[in-house]
């Protein structure tokens, strides 16, 4: 597996799926090894795909320093990939909580930065967040599921503040269209792919500079595309659509019926709808 050094000389790994343009990926988690993303449900047929396992996470290795989990900190690791790789400017696309990390380095080095595809974000660094009535009438849309009934008590319960661990774990089909056998393995797999201890510094205090962060990416040129899922619990569609109003690059994008992992969903429609934005005009 590849690797190179990280400013402060901890090792990072990463991964390459495919030939072609390459394209940058931030996984999310947060702190979740880049192997959950699979190649993208098949995005690899048409760009390199260049996974960052971000440090203490898959086979990159533990820092000295722990302080350096921190989400602002993680930003010069994708300025050191990116360098290692020789890459003047780059596309680049971050998943989830990597969202965070990817928008804080777009707006830190703009003019590395040519496309940036936010896929199911969190944008947390831009002081964003979903409501419960937002994620409410996420829950509403999956009535239907024989697993519903216990699904949405559960989140009333996280939502009212007393949520158990069985209560969190209970929410995990609301992440995926189907709660198949695939879905179920994806789900399982992640509890060993977090790291726990480095999720916990991620959001640490000084991680996020909500009204910095608003004004560089309200300023920012490059295009944007901020893929939403129309059935994600985690960050809803009526949440994300919140981005257009504050860059006016971005291009917002709903996929019908996805959850949180929207390659795993529909892989054809996803490919489609990010190809083609990587691949129209500059």
């Amino acid at each position: 597996m590849p690797a190179f050094s990280a400013a402060d000389g901890t090792e990072l790994a990463y991964h390459v799926h495919g030939k072609g343009i390459p394209l940058i990926c931030v996984p999310g988690g947060p702190m979740r090894a880049s192997v959950y993303l699979g190649d993208l449900g098949g995005l690899s047929a048409h760009r390199q795909l260049i996974m960052l396992d971000l440090r203490g996470t898959g086979g990159s290795a533990i820092p000295e320093d722990p302080a350096s989990y921190r989400c602002d900190r993680l930003v010069d690791d994708v300025a050191a990939l990116q360098d290692h790789l020789g890459l003047d400017r780059c596309d680049l696309l971050g998943h989830s909580a990597g969202g965070n990390i990817a928008v804080q380095y777009a707006t830190r080095h703009q003019g590395r930065v040519s496309k940036l595809a936010l896929i199911t974000p969190s944008l947390r660094s831009a002081g964003l967040e979903p409501d419960a009535e937002m994620r409410r009438q996420i829950v509403k849309l999956r009535h239907g599921e024989p697993w519903f009934a216990a699904g949405a008590a559960a989140f009333e319960r996280i939502a009212g503040g007393a949520g158990s661990d069985d209560d969190w774990a209970a929410l995990d089909p609301f992440f995926y269209s189907r709660w198949d056998a695939a879905a179920q393995a994806h789900s399982a797999a992640g509890q060993a792919q977090v790291n726990e201890a480095a999720a916990r510094v991620f959001g640490a205090e000084g991680a996020f500079d909500p009204p910095a962060t608003r004004a560089a990416i309200a300023a920012f040129g490059p295009p944007v595309l901020v893929l939403a899922g129309g059935a994600d619990l985690q960050w809803p569609p009526q949440a994300l659509a919140e981005v257009a109003a504050l860059v006016p690059a971005a291009r917002v994008v709903v996929q019908p019926g996805a959850g949180h992992y929207p390659w795993l969903d529909d892989a054809g429609r996803f490919v489609s709808t990010v190809t083609a934005f990587l691949n129209d005009g500059p």
